[in-house]
């Protein structure tokens, strides 16, 4: 692990603890990215009308192993916005109906739920989650007390964005399934983070971002659809659909595949993406973790603030932790203007929390700069 910066491009005059936002892909599965561009554009129209389908699929199969599914059951989609936002266009809502979430979800996703919101009249209920959580019951009946006879969709973060918290969502899938409502999981930072079977999950509609965790490059997300509710789901954009020799073995697929030409290079990095992960990331994973923790304890020293979750089954490989109240404003710019770290602060629910990620080649020199970086401050 002490070299695996080298395997990276990043810039190695920062301290970078912010792999959660966007990821970092590692240099060999650039160098791959960069060669299926080239071959699209040796030759576009062969790559694009025919080639391309099996090379998709082969992706497909690759992933679906990796995550617990059926292969013919996942859609690429360039971000977990956009596949949400994708949903969204198809759900059937009214006045009548909610929506049910979390006060800890993703912000853009929130938004995108307000703005398709006003043109459908449907009503938003956020359930605010007791912090510290202590267990996965207290998590359970805390949520579940925002359901009632009107909660048509449970939108939820398996990890979530703002508090790097890890959902303990099976159990809330289970219980909504037996009343009939609908659920939709948020996992961007899941692939590649924590071990994921959607099959086990059992949930009707999951997405998650490949370039943040898994490595992948930017652009490269799925959306896994339950075969309950292929039918109804519609693509924001039509095109071709049917389109090469084999564009793939249902209309589900060859509708969401072909959206006009784009550069799908991304999605065909994801097998070697997967390798990496199991060959150069995966064994190293329980380092990061400690890293992690490591750092919760050093910042709960330093900062007198108390952790927003308590024991370590709620945290993987990023973490949130509250600044105390007269940390200075701009203490993002200082960071990086003074010290040249890379790092996430925000404002979420009236706490500032800075959140820390922890990949492969973080160190735990990494650990000390911020420390001494907050202590100078």
């Amino acid at each position: 692990m002490d070299d695996m910066n080298k395997e990276f491009l990043l810039d190695e005059n920062i301290t970078f603890l912010n792999h959660g936002s966007f990821g970092s892909c590692p240099k060999p599965i650039f160098r791959e990215y960069q060669e299926w561009q080239k071959k699209l554009e040796k030759q576009p129209v062969q790559f694009l009308t025919k080639d391309l389908y099996s090379s998709l699929r082969d992706s497909r199969v690759a992933l679906s192993d990796f995550i617990g599914c059926n292969n013919e059951d996942l859609l690429f989609f360039e971000n977990p916005t956009t596949a949400i936002s994708n949903v969204m266009y198809s759900l059937d809502l009214d006045h009548h109906d909610e929506v049910l979430m979390t006060n800890h979800e993703y912000g853009a996703l929130v938004r995108a739920w307000n703005k398709w919101n006003k043109k459908n009249t449907f009503f938003i209920k956020k359930q605010s989650i007791e912090l510290p959580i202590k267990s996965e019951e207290q998590f359970l009946e805390n949520f579940w007390e925002g359901v009632n006879e009107k909660t048509r969709v449970i939108f939820i973060s398996h990890i979530t964005s703002p508090t790097a918290i890890i959902f303990p969502i099976k159990k809330i899938i289970k219980r909504a399934k037996e009343n009939g409502i609908l659920t939709i999981v948020d996992g961007a930072h899941v692939p590649g983070h924590i071990s994921l079977n959607i099959s086990e999950l059992d949930c009707d509609f999951y997405t998650g971002a490949l370039h943040k965790w898994l490595c992948a490059p930017k652009g490269s997300s799925f959306l896994y659809v339950k075969k309950d509710h292929q039918n109804w789901l519609k693509p924001i954009i039509y095109s071709w659909g049917k389109y090469g020799d084999d564009p793939g073995p249902t209309e589900f697929l060859q509708d969401f595949q072909w959206q006009g030409t784009r550069d799908l290079s991304s999605f065909l990095t994801i097998p070697t993406s997967i390798k990496f992960y199991n060959n150069q990331i995966k064994p190293y994973q329980d380092k990061c973790k400690k890293m992690c923790l490591d750092t919760y304890k050093r910042l709960m020293s330093i900062l007198n603030t108390m952790p927003i979750t308590k024991g370590e089954k709620w945290i993987g490989q990023m973490i949130s932790h509250p600044l105390p109240k007269d940390i200075p404003s701009n203490l993002k710019e200082i960071l990086w203007n003074e010290h040249k770290i890379e790092i996430p602060i925000f404002n979420w629910e009236g706490l500032d929390l800075i959140r820390c990620s922890f990949q492969v080649y973080n160190k735990d020199e990494d650990i000390d700069s911020l420390i001494k970086a907050l202590e100078s401050i």
